[in-house]
C-alpha cells in the first residue's frame, strides 16, 4: 500500500482549508470600505512517473496546492455619504497615502482633516496630492511628486492676481455710428484688492468698433478719484457674417494689456483679454441684435480663509473664499499599475507596490487611463455573498472528500498489515 494517497489527500485538506480561510476573510470584510475580495486558484503538484508498457507517460499526481491567491479589483458599489471629504474612485486607480517618498496605495476614500488641517485616512495616514499653484495662472501645478495636502483651518490663502479675463458678448451690427456700449469686469491685483474695469465700445463704421478699457482713477498712482483712468484702447473689425476678424488692425487674437501702477502698492501684473478661444472661435460677435454681455470670466481671487465644500470628478478640492467665491485649493493624486493583482496587502485598506505590480503611474484623475472621482461618496466592498457561499460549499465538500480519502487509505493500510496474521 503506497503512502502517496495519504500525502495527496493531506495536501487537498490543506488547500481547501486555505480556500475556506480566504472566503472567511472576504465575508468578514463585506462592509469594509473599498475592500477587494480575493480568489483562490488551485494547482496540482508534481507528478511521479511510473514504468509500464503504455505508449503515453504513466504519471501519478502527488497532490494539490493553492497556486494563486489574488485580489479581485472589480468595481465596488458607490454609496453617497454627503461628507465633503469622502471620495470614491470610479474606474482604475489608487489614492496615494503615507510618506511622499515611499507611499502606500488605497481605494478607501473615507478621508477627513486632522487638527493641523492635513487630509488624512481613517487611521491617520496623510493623503498625497498637489497643492502648489502657478503664480501666473492661479492653477494647481499637477507635475512633480505629490506631497501632503494641508489646508490649515482659518489661515488666509494668498490672493491670485488676475492675468486673464474674458467676456462673451454681442455688439449690435444694426446700431448707428456713434452708438456706445459698456461692460464691466472685476479684476484682482497681487494684494487681492478688487478693481472694476470698464470696457467702453463705440461704433465707428459698419462692422467697426473702437474700444477703451478704464479703471477708477483713484485705484492707480497719479489718477484722479472719480475720473476713469484709461489702460488700453484699440479697434475691432467684423466681417459680413458678424464674425470678429481683426483686432487693432491685425488678425483677431487676444489682447495684452499692460498693468497700471496700482495705488495700493500691488505688484504690476499684465492682463490678457481673451478674445479668441483655442479653437479660433471669437468671444465677441457682431450680429444684428441688441448689444449685450452674456458672461464674464476672470482667473483672479481675493484673500480669504478657505472652507472645503466639494471635490469634483478630476479630484480638485474646491473651497469657498469669502462670499460666494470658490477656488481650487488642492488636487488629489491617483496611481495606476500594470498589474494591480501584484500589489502587497498591508492591512488598513492599503497596499504597497512590488516587483510583480510594476512601478506606479502617478497623475490626476481622468487622465492616462486613471478613473474619475466621485465626491461625497465611498466605494463599497466588492464581496459577492452568493459567490462566497457557493465557493464555501465547494471548499467544504472538497475538504470532506479528501478526509474520506484518508479514511479509506487508512482502512486499506490496516487490511494490508493484517495479512501477516
Amino acid at each position: 500500500m503506497s503512502l502517496g494517497a495519504f500525502s495527496a489527500s493531506l495536501s487537498g485538506l490543506h488547500a481547501n482549508q486555505q480556500k475556506l480561510s480566504v472566503i472567511g476573510n472576504n465575508l468578514a470584510n463585506i462592509n469594509t470600505v473599498a475592500f477587494k475580495a480575493s480568489n483562490v486558484a488551485f494547482a496540482d503538484l508534481v507528478s511521479q512517473t511510473i514504468g509500464g508498457p503504455s505508449l503515453n507517460p504513466m504519471q501519478i499526481g502527488l497532490g494539490v496546492t493553492a497556486g494563486e491567491i489574488s485580489p479581485n479589483f472589480s468595481q465596488g458599489g458607490i454609496e453617497s455619504t454627503g461628507v465633503a471629504t469622502n471620495v470614491a474612485i470610479q474606474g482604475n486607480g489608487f489614492f496615494l497615502v503615507g510618506d511622499a517618498t515611499n507611499p502606500s496605495y488605497t481605494r478607501a476614500g473615507n478621508f477627513s482633516f486632522d487638527a493641523n488641517g492635513a487630509l488624512v485616512t481613517a487611521d491617520g495616514q496623510k493623503v498625497l496630492g498637489y497643492t502648489a499653484t502657478d503664480p501666473l495662472t492661479g492653477q494647481i501645478i499637477t507635475s512633480g511628486q505629490p506631497s501632503q495636502i494641508i489646508i490649515p483651518p482659518g489661515v488666509l490663502r494668498a490672493p491670485a492676481a488676475t492675468t486673464l479675463f474674458g467676456a462673451q458678448m454681442n455688439l449690435n451690427a444694426g446700431a448707428a455710428v456713434g452708438a456706445t456700449f459698456s461692460s464691466s469686469i472685476e479684476l484682482f491685483d497681487s494684494l487681492g484688492v478688487q478693481h472694476v474695469a470698464t470696457i467702453n465700445f463705440t461704433k465707428t463704421a459698419a462692422g467697426a468698433w473702437g474700444y477703451t478699457v478704464t479703471v477708477p482713477g483713484g485705484d492707480v498712482t497719479g489718477g484722479t478719484p472719480g475720473t476713469p483712468s484709461q489702460i488700453a484702447t484699440g479697434t475691432l473689425g467684423f466681417n459680413g457674417l458678424g464674425k470678429l476678424i481683426t483686432v487693432n488692425g491685425a488678425s483677431a487674437a487676444d489682447v495684452t494689456i499692460t498693468s497700471p501702477a496700482w495705488a495700493d502698492g500691488a505688484s504690476p501684473t499684465n492682463f490678457s483679454w481673451d478674445l479668441v478661444d483655442p479653437n479660433g472661435v471669437p468671444a465677441i460677435t457682431g450680429y444684428s441684435a441688441p448689444s449685450a454681455t452674456a458672461s464674464v470670466t476672470q482667473n483672479g481671487s481675493p484673500t480669504g480663509a478657505p472652507s472645503l465644500v466639494s471635490i469634483n470628478e478630476a479630484g480638485q478640492m474646491l473651497a469657498t473664499i469669502g462670499a460666494g467665491r470658490s477656488v481650487v485649493v488642492a488636487q488629489l493624486a491617483l496611481a495606476t499599475f500594470n498589474n494591480p493583482q501584484g500589489l502587497v496587502k498591508l492591512g488598513t485598506n492599503t497596499f504597497s507596490a512590488s516587483e510583480a505590480s510594476g512601478a506606479p503611474s502617478v497623475g490626476v484623475a481622468g487622465a492616462g487611463g486613471r478613473g474619475t472621482i466621485i465626491g461625497a461618496a465611498l466605494e463599497q466592498s466588492n464581496v459577492d455573498i452568493a459567490q462566497e457561499f457557493t465557493q464555501m460549499i465547494l471548499a467544504q465538500r472538497g475538504y470532506q472528500a479528501n478526509s474520506k480519502s484518508i479514511t479509506v487509505a487508512d482502512e486499506l493500510l490496516v487490511d494490508t498489515l493484517n495479512l501477516k496474521r
